[in-house]
């Protein structure tokens, strides 16, 4: 029997039992990590792209929420050679124009940290105008994704 938790917005969620996480996506971005020696997983669900050093260095913002979602990871006993990330969401859902772009921002910085890291991306499903559900699967790394 696999348990199921929800992943809501800022958050990140590891384990090394078997869970369905499962969470919606608009403008933010998820990225999942599977380890594919230890067979255990971890997502993330940030926000915004960068946190600007005011107040608490919360995983709403990406570059934290990436950095902590592998720190979690390797405390599981992970090492970056056995992990391949997803990555979904940043959907443009807001009539803002070119200014914010916080989704294409949020996937450019998901991109980023992965490459810096040496993680491969094995699937990617980003950007356009409509939501995304997902349903992660942290013993198998498999991601059920559709459209809202």
């Amino acid at each position: 029997m696999i348990t199921t938790h929800y992943l809501y917005p800022g958050a990140i969620f590891t384990h090394q039992k078997p869970y369905e996480v499962s969470t919606i996506l608009g403008s933010c971005v998820s990225v999942c990590l599977w380890d594919s020696y230890l067979e255990i997983g971890g997502i993330n669900h940030f926000m915004l792209p960068f946190w600007n050093g005011d107040g608490l260095a919360s995983p709403k913002y990406g570059n934290i929420a990436t950095e902590k979602l592998l720190d979690k990871m390797l405390a599981l006993g992970s090492s970056t050679k056995n992990l391949s990330a997803k990555v979904f969401g940043g959907a443009k859902q807001l009539e803002t124009g070119s200014f914010f772009n916080v989704g294409e921002r949020n996937v450019s910085l998901a991109l980023e940290f992965l490459k810096e890291q040496h993680i491969s991306i094995i699937s990617q499903n980003t950007g356009g105008e409509r939501g995304r559900k997902l349903i992660f699967r942290t013993h198998s790394g498999e991601v059920f994704m559709k459209f809202v």
